[in-house]
């Protein structure tokens, strides 16, 4: 039963993660398609860059307030006094780096491997929806690749 709590309190995190991540990729995928229907994707090497660094940035700000719902989490949790501490300790479990210098207690360290594969899945979300896009580009700005077959 005691680790059905954490279970339940990190699928909470999750579900979170998962709408705020898929706002954000919405956002990129039609901030992508505006700029390919204006004309301005594939133009020229500072609008793709421009359109990159966009896309890069909003997925960036996904990840940090990502970062924030599990340092709340473990805020309401009691494991944390104060949200610079959580957030420290969120950011090290999300990315996997896992210092290990802030640890939780045991009732509730189950949130850590939670919260390190949510990260994962995020970020591989945030890896397939930039290569797209770059992918995108590519194919707009260069049309003997288009013809190319694939491989």
């Amino acid at each position: 039963m005691p680790i059905l709590i954490p279970l339940a309190a990190g699928a909470i995190a999750v579900v979170g993660t998962i709408l705020l991540h898929g706002l954000s990729v919405s956002a990129t995928v039609n901030l992508f398609r505006y700029k390919q229907r204006s004309g301005r994707a594939g133009v020229s090497f500072s609008a793709d860059v421009a359109i990159v660094a966009i896309v890069m940035l909003v997925l960036l700000v996904a990840h940090l307030i990502e970062v924030a719902v599990w340092a709340l989490l473990f805020i309401v949790c009691g494991e944390f006094a104060d949200f610079g501490t959580a957030y420290y300790h969120s950011a090290v479990n999300y990315t996997t780096l896992g210092y290990g210098d802030v640890i939780m207690s045991p009732s509730w360290r189950l949130l850590g491997p939670l919260e390190a594969a949510n990260g994962m899945l995020m970020f591989g979300v945030s890896t397939a929806i930039l290569f797209a896009v770059l992918e995108r580009i590519v194919l707009t700005r260069f049309a003997d690749l288009r013809s190319a077959p694939r491989s």
